[in-house]
Formats: structure tokens, C-alpha cells, sequence
């Protein structure tokens, strides 16, 4: 009896924690979506009056609840803005749009950056040496609960949301890839799904490696070809951004993205 103590224990933490998590966004959504986050809604996320009238319902309340929750920073001098709180959720809420779910559970905040910000790391080379160098990265997700991004950057993603390029996209990727507890291409799925997905992205990740080492332009960047991981969040920048040519050209691929993010972006581009 003793012994079962330490289990009864925990499965009262984790249904104490779901009843707070459903008080607080009771509570969050409680209060009416301010009226000036809708105009940055709209210019921040460029697809969002393609949306369905329930898509977009359900993306404003992921907003307020993202907004509420995760905390943002601003470093380099750089001063947060309510334009630049609600396109970050904006964008990083579209991948969960359908998904059924907490936003982001193990996310806390969000750093942002005036630019691409340097940091310092080793980094392995071809030959197996390690090399100590400096990196200008337009974001990072880390598996601390915190997400770096450049502004400039994610501008970049909102003036143009058809290239296949979205630092926010990517990087929000990469927090739903680590949900499943490491960052490797496969985050959480269905039971029965885990076979398919796994086919499925590795034969298209071979043929990506194959095609950007002898210099073949395809639909998505070579940066993908760099891991699973890389390539997982290459494929969700894709997909939000180019799904036709997407799914015309890799519809194996497409067809399981679609089935991960239960939606259709199609669309939303015509």
C-alpha cells in the first residue's frame, strides 16, 4: 500500500495541474480579443483572411492564450511591441490551428532579437575535427522552454509567405518535434501513424540529401537535408507556405503533414 503512495501522488499532481490549466484558460478567454491585435493580425499573418470563420476563431483564442502564458524579451535594445507579441503567436498558433492540445506546453518564452544574433559553438566538420567558430542564426529553439528569434527576420517571413521561408514556422516546428521528448523529425503522433511517418520522411529526406549534393533546386531549401530534424521543420515551413507545389511534387509527404497539422493549407493560397 505504501509503495502506491508515490503513484497516487502523481496522478493527483497531473490532475490538479489539468484543472488549473483549464481554470486559466477559462479565465484567459473570459476577456474579448482586443481590437487593435486584430489589424496586426491580419498584417502579421498574411493568410489569416483565407481562413475559415472557425479557423480563425480558434487562432485568436490560441493567441490570447499563448500571449497570456509564454513571456517575451527583448534583447539587443530591442523594445517588445504588441505588434511584435501577436505575429509571433500568430504564426506559431497556425500550426496548431487544428491540432487538438495545450499551446506549447513546454515552452516558456520567447527571446527576440533586433537581427540575426551570433553566437559561439563547436561545430563538427566533414573529416570528424571540431572546429570552435562564430554563427549568425536568424533563430534557435531550445530545449530549455525557450525560443531566440530575429525580428527583422520574422518581418521577412510576413512580406513574403509563399518563398517556403519562416523562421517562426521553422522554429515552432522544432518545440512540437521536441514534445515527444528529443528533437528528431518525429514529434508526437497517433499510435498507428508512427510506421507511415517513418517510410515516408525517410525516403523523402534521402532523396533531399541526394538532390542538394549534386546541386538540384527543389521545392524545399537543402537546409532540410542537414538532419530529421532540420528537415521536419523545413518541410512545416513548406507546407504553410507552398502546399500545392508541396503536395504536387512530394505528395507522400504532404499527405502526412496534413494528416499531423489536420488541416489543408491549399486553400488558403488560392
Amino acid at each position: 500500500m505504501i509503495g502506491l503512495l508515490p503513484i497516487f501522488a502523481v496522478i493527483v499532481a497531473f490532475g490538479l495541474y489539468y484543472l488549473y490549466r483549464r481554470w486559466r484558460d477559462q479565465r484567459i478567454l473570459s476577456q474579448p480579443f482586443p481590437a487593435p491585435w486584430f489589424s496586426i493580425l491580419e498584417a502579421g499573418l498574411p493568410v489569416y483572411s483565407s481562413l475559415s470563420s472557425t479557423e480563425q476563431a480558434r487562432l485568436c483564442q490560441l493567441v490570447q492564450k499563448f500571449i497570456a502564458v509564454k513571456r517575451f524579451y527583448g534583447c539587443g535594445g530591442l523594445t517588445i511591441t504588441d505588434e511584435m507579441r501577436v505575429t509571433i503567436a500568430a504564426e506559431a498558433c497556425l500550426l496548431l490551428v487544428n491540432k487538438p492540445g495545450p499551446v506549447y506546453p513546454k515552452l516558456s518564452s520567447v527571446l527576440v532579437y533586433p537581427t540575426a544574433f551570433r553566437v559561439e559553438r563547436d561545430q563538427h566538420q566533414a573529416d570528424g575535427t571540431v572546429a570552435y567558430g562564430e554563427h549568425h542564426l536568424l533563430g534557435e529553439s531550445w530545449g530549455n522552454g525557450r525560443v531566440i528569434l530575429s525580428w527583422d527576420d520574422v518581418e521577412k517571413g510576413v512580406g513574403n509567405f509563399n518563398d517556403g521561408h519562416n523562421v517562426v514556422l521553422h522554429e515552432f516546428a522544432h518545440q512540437l518535434d521536441a514534445e515527444s521528448g528529443s528533437t528528431n523529425g518525429a514529434p508526437p503522433l497517433r499510435r498507428n501513424s508512427y510506421k507511415s511517418w517513418a517510410s515516408v520522411f525517410a525516403d523523402n529526406f534521402e532523396d533531399l540529401k541526394a538532390r542538394s549534393l549534386h546541386g538540384q533546386r527543389t521545392v524545399m531549401d537543402e537546409y532540410g537535408a542537414t538532419n530529421p530534424a532540420e528537415f521536419f521543420a523545413v518541410a512545416t515551413e513548406v507546407f504553410f507556405e507552398k502546399p500545392c507545389q508541396l503536395q504536387s511534387r512530394r505528395p507522400e509527404l504532404y499527405s502526412e503533414l496534413a494528416e499531423y497539422y489536420q488541416v489543408d493549407p491549399r486553400s488558403w493560397h488560392q
